[in-house]
């Protein structure tokens, strides 16, 4: 079974560059790591008109572009199925998933939180289960939720490996 945590926060708050920076630490201590990216607008990615949109079209199970230096691999959602159950299928065989968004999804949560004018309000923990939050802000959080900073990311590592579902 695939472990995995989502890292949620508000649009621009900092996940993926916390995530980018996170992974090699994670290699590096031995973790092979897959990665998920909630991509809502997914559908406007590729025109209608372009060979790939075509061939996705044409009823074909997958697709897989392969380009010059990188390849993705599209399939048909099962809207019968779960994050968990396609995590478990296309991971097989990597050790952790660190999933970016997905803030009502099933894993185990930390939040990344920066305030700015866009975003005045307090971090979303209390309204959603979150095990810590990674900020440098001054913020209100309920007793039980973790506070750590972004630059520490051997501890956001510690955090990573001990909650793991």
């Amino acid at each position: 079974m695939v472990r995995a945590v989502s890292f949620i926060g508000h649009h621009d708050s900092g996940k993926t560059r916390l995530l980018t920076r996170l992974v090699p630490l994670l290699n590096e201590r031995g973790y092979r790591v897959g990665s998920v990216k909630h991509a809502p607008h997914l559908e406007d990615f590729e025109a209608r008109e372009s060979d790939s949109s075509q061939h996705r079209a044409s009823g074909v199970e997958r697709v897989l572009l392969i380009g010059e230096t990188s390849s993705a691999l599209y399939w048909q959602n099962d809207p019968e199925g779960t994050i968990v159950s396609t995590i478990h299928r296309l991971f097989a065989g990597l050790d952790l998933v660190l999933v970016e968004g997905f803030k009502h999804g099933p894993f185990p949560k930390i939040e990344v939180y920066r305030r700015s004018r866009d975003i005045p309000r307090e971090p979303l923990a209390g309204e959603i289960d979150v095990r810590a939050v990674i900020t440098d802000d001054a913020v209100a959080l309920p007793d039980d939720v973790d506070l750590l900073s972004p630059s520490r990311l051997l501890d956001i590592a510690d955090l990573v490996e001990s909650i793991a579902a």
